[in-house]
Formats: C-alpha cells, structure tokens, sequence
C-alpha cells in the first residue's frame, strides 16, 4: 500500500514539473536553432586542442635535447 501511494505521489510531482516543460512549443525551426549557440563548445576543444599541441611540442624539444646530448 505504502508503495503505490509513494508511486503515485511521484508520478503527481514528476507531472507538476514536466508540463512547465512543454507549455509553449516552438512555431518554427528558427526558433529552434536561435537559441542553440556553440561558441563555448567549440572553445574547449579548442583549447584542449592548443594544450594537447603544446604538450606534443614539450616533448619533442625534450627528446631533441636528449639526444643532442647522448650524441656529445
């Protein structure tokens, strides 16, 4: 008994915040895509980017100076 009354007491609450949800639907696909901006999206990748280059250029200098001086 206790089970269906917390089953229905959620199901109740879960309607209360999925309908704010859905109250006013877009008219148009440019509604859709006006509010979608991928600006941050792609300065993180391109800062992950930037770092994973600056990594890949630390370790290529420090292989060179190694072997510059192994060949001494």
């Amino acid at each position: 008994m206790l089970k269906k009354l917390f089953a229905v007491v959620l199901a109740a609450v879960a309607g209360l915040f999925a309908s704010s949800a859905f109250a006013v639907a877009p008219t148009t696909i440019g509604e859709l895509t006006t509010g979608i901006s991928f600006a941050d999206v792609s300065l993180g990748i391109l800062a992950v980017a930037a770092l994973m280059i600056g990594v890949y250029v630390i370790w290529k200098g420090a292989k060179m100076v190694i072997h510059a001086v192994k060949g001494m």
